[in-house]
């Protein structure tokens, strides 16, 4: 017996970027069949009257530990943002607030449409959104972040920052039939010492595992990281033998000439996280050129706490928009930002063969909408219709792994009123250890 969803308007993703009416059999985790009237046989069958079928969106950059900083710490520029307030509120999380604050934005991210993660964790309790994340049903990857270097008081010793992460690794990865996976996650050059970028290379190797990190964000981050090795920010990682398919860089804004060449040459991906570059006037990155020269370009809320929300609607819009006075109207397509939320989001993930497209075989995770609604109509392309029009509202159904995790609009994972106090209550008490 499986699930049987008829007659949906189905958004493949696939080679051939098929968009048909029909059905979807899902048995167990994976797509089982795919086609016009399938058989309803004895599965549990749900009629769905065209809404629109899509693979599950994929969020490549977050911080789940910051959701709790939500409307805390606006209008600052990226430095002054991380040492005067973020940093020391990550150090002030004690397990109760982080395990609230990892909640709050998976509760988020899941009701959006959201069905697969690339977070960066906290400096402490790591296990806490590991576990979080675990019990929401989300497909996700993570690590403790990794700093050993500044004049912050957030930060270990190197040795004790491997030993952690190793531990780690060992207890998490491919934990949960292969949902939850370990991500390295150095913070960024100037906070890590190349002891550390050493240590991260070597579990990199050992482990397979990708390299999730910051680069080139801001003018102010760039000169120093210049200043502190010599080499531009994207030119660190290949000269330290760093770059390869397996490094996610987060943002990547300040990109001199010829680090285009390496982002392209080693399979560099890259993290782009629109509403928040433009929150902390960091700037806007060259998506169209990266995107000219088949650089893996994906898409990220980064946090609540310099984005205000994790909302991939709203992530999609902004990618589309913000290229287009400067660079063309037809520089960034609605469907190139559908292919980086979903397909390029899995490539960044190492897990194309799983996710990214609706087909036989692969995952099933997968997104249903209803569109038809007035801030929505009419339409003749569901890829603009998405993009341009699209709202988390629009979210009816989730479904992860073959399991629903959001069922008309409401948590199955999560209990939202519980959670909806909790978080009242944890902020408050956040506050307090940072004061005291």
């Amino acid at each position: 017996m499986g699930i049987l969803l008829k007659n949906g308007l189905i958004i493949t993703q696939n080679a051939n970027r098929d968009v048909i009416t029909g059905d979807i059999l899902v048995q167990d985790d994976l797509i089982a069949g795919m086609g016009e009237n399938l058989a309803e046989e004895d599965h549990k069958v749900y009629h769905l009257d065209r809404m629109v079928i899509c693979p599950g969106f994929i969020q490549s950059h977050v911080h789940l530990c910051q959701t709790l900083f939500r409307n805390l710490a606006d209008d600052l520029e990226l430095l002054d943002w991380l040492e005067n307030h973020i940093w020391p509120m990550e150090n002030a999380h004690s397990k109760e607030s982080l395990q609230i604050s990892a909640r709050l934005g998976l509760a988020e991210l899941l009701l959006s449409g959201t069905t697969s993660i690339l977070d960066m964790g906290n400096g402490n309790y790591q296990d806490v959104i590991f576990q979080e994340m675990a019990d929401s049903g989300i497909r996700g990857l993570s690590g403790m972040v990794m700093m050993d270097s500044g004049d912050q008081t957030y930060k270990r010793r190197t040795g004790e920052i491997l030993r952690i992460t190793e531990s780690l690794i060992n207890k998490w990865h491919n934990s949960r039939d292969g949902l939850i996976q370990y991500a390295l996650a150095p913070r960024f050059v100037p906070s890590c010492s190349p002891e550390l970028w050493s240590g991260v290379k070597k579990l990199s190797d050992d482990y397979q595992l990708i390299i999730h990190t910051h680069s080139s964000e801001n003018k102010k981050e760039w000169q120093i990281v210049k200043n502190q090795t010599g080499y531009s920010n994207i030119e660190f990682f290949v000269k330290n033998e760093l770059a390869s398919s397996r490094l996610c860089l987060a943002h990547c804004i300040w990109v001199e000439e010829q680090e285009f060449k390496m982002l392209s040459d080693f399979g560099i991906n890259v993290l782009h996280c629109p509403s928040a570059n433009l929150k902390l006037g960091s700037g806007i990155a060259p998506v169209p050129e990266f995107l000219s020269r088949g650089i893996n370009v994906s898409l990220g809320s980064d946090g609540a706490a310099c984005n205000n929300n994790l909302d991939i609607f709203q992530e999609m819009r902004l990618a589309a928009l913000i290229q287009k006075p400067s660079a063309g109207v037809k520089s960034t397509s609605a469907r190139q930002v559908f292919d980086m939320a979903t397909l390029a989001g899995a490539r960044s993930l190492g897990l194309t063969a799983r996710i990214g497209s609706l087909e036989e075989g692969k995952k099933a995770d997968l997104v249903i909408m209803n569109l038809n609604k007035v801030h929505a109509i009419p339409a003749d392309d569901i890829y603009s219709q998405i993009v341009y029009s699209g709202k988390a509202s629009d979210v009816l159904h989730v479904m992860i792994n073959g399991k629903w995790i959001v069922r008309d609009g409401q948590l199955q994972t999560i209990d939202y009123d519980t959670l909806i106090s909790k978080t009242w209550q944890e902020v408050g008490e956040l506050f307090e250890r940072q004061n005291n």
